[in-house]
């Protein structure tokens, strides 16, 4: 009796989805399911989202993909995500960071808790066969949700031959960005990679969706309940190319350098360049920066960002203008440091660059150690922009 009312959900809902899909633009919709499934059930699904999409529903000739088509070629096209129901239970062993999160997504996704949240380890005890897969059911599915296995580095590793979906809670992502922020980039230039709140998050409040914008998520789930800063953060990213609900990630985290290197917005690389306790013994550290020029007298300038307190990932958001007199001679300074109370502030990295060979736009800008040696990790996310006086 519970599979018929639930069923009868489902069937309401992708009725909602197809009546509403394509409003508000043509780019593809991206439904993201979590299921147990026995074969009966899944049949029953395969045939009621085959009959409900019809033409708009995209499958794929090829169960492992070695790319992702654009948005731009899957205009009008309805796409099915979930992990296929073997692996779904073969990876149920390992908590939250494997099980599927709520809801139907696009681009710019949203979720709602008053939805069936995820179950916890073991909550879930399977059918006899619920591990056999019916194959109109696995034909469904246009993007394969990987099964996580080993640690958050496996689970970052790119395989050439295919690419796939993970989902990360965002303490698991939060800790990806601190430890693997450059192979988190590298991950999303193939694969797409999904971010959902915390389920301790009762109130519905929401986390700040730059981590995962800035290491190349490609969904950033929200709760929609409520409203404020994230929100309103949300809403400003996606009025952008025309309000469609996909915007373009930067040139940056699409592309790898010569040497395979990625450029990362700031604040990656501390964590791993830096020991635990390098700037305090029991907490993260607290970053701020100094930001001058040095040049002929006119134009010496030093200015000073807030501190972020307790954070190995700061964000500081802050925009200095400085007035050239002879910007050929000129250079800017960037030195960070970790506040303490006794006056004496730990040196967190530093570089010089010459303003003559500055460039508009976005650059992320690798820090030197006191001598000038390059670390390996840390860097800054520099907006530069220049202007007529």
């Amino acid at each position: 009796m519970m599979s018929m009312f639930v069923m009868e959900g489902l069937q309401k809902c992708l009725e909602a989805i197809k009546e509403n899909a394509f409003k508000a633009s043509e780019y593809p919709v991206i439904i993201t399911f979590e299921d147990h499934l026995n074969p009966n059930l899944q049949e029953k699904v395969a045939k009621m989202v085959t009959e409900t999409f019809g033409d708009i529903l995209y499958t794929s000739e090829t169960e492992n993909l070695e790319q992702f088509l654009s948005p731009e070629s899957l205009k009008k096209k309805v796409l099915i995500s979930t992990k296929p129901p073997k692996e779904y239970l073969e990876g149920n062993t390992q908590g939250e960071e494997i099980s599927e999160n709520e809801g139907g997504t696009v681009a710019n996704e949203c979720q709602s808790s008053s939805q069936w949240n995820p179950p916890e380890e073991g909550e879930h005890v399977p059918d006899e066969d619920e591990g056999k897969v019916v194959p109109e059911y696995r034909q469904l599915i246009a993007i394969n949700a990987r099964k996580l296995e080993g640690g958050l580095e496996n689970w970052l590793s790119d395989d050439p031959k295919k690419v796939s979906r993970i989902s990360l809670s965002e303490q698991k992502l939060e800790s990806a960005a601190k430890t693997y922020g450059t192979k988190t980039v590298m991950f999303t230039q193939r694969n797409l990679l999904r971010v959902y709140p915390k389920r301790t998050r009762l109130d519905s409040s929401n986390y700040n969706p730059f981590v995962g914008w800035m290491h190349g998520a490609q969904m950033v789930a929200f709760n929609m309940q409520g409203h404020g800063k994230r929100l309103w953060i949300m809403q400003g990213m996606f009025r952008a190319n025309g309000g469609c609900g996909y915007v373009k990630k930067p040139d940056f985290l699409l592309h790898r350098g010569p040497n395979d290197e990625v450029k990362v917005y700031l604040g990656e690389g501390w964590h791993q360049d830096f020991h635990h306790t390098a700037f305090d013994r029991y907490s993260p550290p607290d970053f701020y920066t100094r930001i001058g020029v040095a040049g002929v007298p006119a134009d010496k300038d030093v200015k000073q960002t807030a501190t972020i307190e307790d954070e190995w990932l700061p964000v500081w958001d802050e925009e200095f203008k400085f007035q050239l007199r002879a910007p050929e001679l000129a250079v800017l300074r960037i030195k960070i440091l970790d506040y303490n109370t006794t006056g004496r502030h730990y040196f967190g990295g530093q570089v010089c660059l010459p303003v003559s060979e500055l460039r508009t736009g976005i650059r992320a800008v690798p820090l030197h150690d006191k001598k000038g040696n390059k670390y390996k990790h840390a860097r800054l996310l520099l907006s530069i922009k220049f202007e007529a006086p």
